[in-house]
Order: C-alpha cells, then sequence, then structure tokens
C-alpha cells in the first residue's frame, strides 16, 4: 500500500486559543493539551487527517527559530518504514530527527526534502484519524510479514470449544 497523507503539524503562539480556534471554526474533535518532549501539543481531526498543534519550547526538534510561526511539518503513514526510509534516501530526502521510539504512541521519524521541507513517516497514523492501529506493536516489519504470522498463530491456536473446555477444569 502507498503511504497516505495524514498529518500536518502547525508551529503556533497561544496553542488554547489556536485550538479553541479550529473546534469552534471547523469542528474538529481535539485530545486535551498535553507536555511532550519538545512542545506543548494538542491533536486534532476531521477524522482523515491529523492536525498537530506545537508550541515548541526551544529549537531542539523543532529545527525552527523560536517564536516561529506556520506549518511546520506535515507526515505520512506507511506500512513498511524501513522500506520507506531507504525510498525517501534514494529519492534525496535527509533523516532529521526521531521523535520516541518506533513502538512509542506518538513516534515519527522526520526527515528533509531536498528544499529543507520538514516531513514525517510513521506507521500506526496519528490521533483521532480513522487509520490509526491502536495497541500496535512492531512496526518496523513489512505488513505482508505481519499478515503472515498473524495467520500462522490463528492456524496454531485451540479452537473455541477446546478454549472453553480448558478454561472449566480450572
Amino acid at each position: 500500500m502507498a503511504a497516505r497523507i495524514r498529518h500536518i503539524a502547525l508551529c503556533v503562539k497561544d496553542i488554547k486559543a489556536t485550538a479553541d480556534f479550529y473546534e469552534k471554526a471547523f469542528g474538529l474533535k481535539r485530545t486535551p493539551i498535553r507536555e511532550g518532549a519538545t512542545a506543548f501539543n494538542c491533536y486534532m481531526s476531521d477524522g482523515e487527517v491529523n492536525l498537530a498543534l506545537l508550541q515548541y519550547k526551544s529549537e531542539v526538534g523543532a529545527g525552527v527559530p523560536k517564536g516561529w510561526t506556520g506549518i511546520h511539518h506535515f507526515g505520512f503513514q506507511c506500512d513498511d518504514m524501513p522500506a520507506q526510509q531507504k525510498q525517501i534516501e534514494k529519492a534525496g530526502g535527509e533523516f532529521f530527527f526521531d521523535l520516541g521510539e518506533p513502538e512509542d504512541e506518538g513516534f515519527e521519524r522526520k526527515f528533509r526534502d531536498p528544499n529543507g521541507i520538514i516531513f514525517d513517516i510513521n506507521w500506526k497514523g496519528w490521533q483521532l484519524t480513522r487509520g490509526k492501529i491502536k495497541n500496535a506493536v512492531g512496526g518496523l516489519r513489512p505488513a505482508r510479514q505481519a499478515a503472515a504470522r498473524k495467520k500462522v498463530a490463528k492456524k496454531t491456536a485451540k479452537p473455541k470449544a477446546a478454549k472453553k473446555a480448558a478454561r472449566k477444569k480450572k
């Protein structure tokens, strides 16, 4: 499956006022405002695309001067991060910053395109979006391998009747 645009991030000066504006103006759903490692954040969505409001604490992880406002980056949800990263780098993109670890809920791997524009990839999707994978494990392996593992698990699992009988014996 091709990568899908599912995330746009804005640098803002007043995260509460900005979140209130987008909620009232467009009816977007929102998360509570939280403090992250590099920025205060609030995620909003129409159900398809996640709009991240970021009030950065410093230039660490931001890549822009403190106080700068505007579109900061956009993000793609992809199924196979290592393959996608190779494709990005082969096309001229450069790794910029990992926000968290690949298993973390809000993980993003950030790159710069040949113009210096920041974009990121992740494999789980973003909060409040339809494509968000909940309680995910893995993600660095191709989707085909993950699906194959699920099929093997189903074939080796005990039938439901056998499981119920085993529980009754305990």
